[in-house]
This record gives C-alpha cells, sequence and structure tokens, in this order.
C-alpha cells in the first residue's frame, strides 16, 4: 500500500475493518471484513500514515493506537 511494490502475501501485513467498523491488525489472515496490505517495513507504514492513505481505503478515522500497534508488529519482527 505505501510502496505500491509486489509481494507475496505471506511478506505482507493485514489491517481489517469489521461489520462494526473496528479495525484491526490480522495476523492469521483470516479475519472477516474489508482488508487492506502493508509491507513489513516501517518506512512503508510512514509514508501511508502520511498520505492517509488507510484512512482512504476504508472511509474511516484511523486512530494513533492502530498506528502505534502497526508499529509494534513491523518493529518486532
Amino acid at each position: 500500500m505505501g510502496c505500491n511494490s509486489q509481494k507475496d502475501k505471506k511478506d505482507l501485513i493485514r489491517i481489517v475493518k469489521n461489520k462494526e467498523n473496528e479495525i484491526s491488525i490480522d495476523k492469521t489472515g483470516k479475519k472477516e471484513g474489508r482488508g487492506a496490505y502493508i509491507c513489513d517495513d516501517i518506512q512503508c507504514l510512514e509514508r501511508v500514515i502520511k498520505s492517509k492513505r488507510l484512512e482512504k481505503v476504508f472511509d474511516l478515522k484511523i486512530s494513533e493506537e492502530i498506528y502505534e500497534s502497526l508499529r509494534g508488529v513491523i518493529l518486532d519482527k
């Protein structure tokens, strides 16, 4: 989503918006809802945050907690 390069799904992080408009990180790749993928790279995440790309994709305000969780997932790899 941030760098627009093609990668294998297993190398990406899935973010999901469920029917209740809750955003979560899907580590299993099996949660129900609308999904978006982001590279497992901190620079890619920072581009997504700066451009508000997730907010545009989900048509929803993304909380700073979600971005912090994503940073944690990426940095803990």
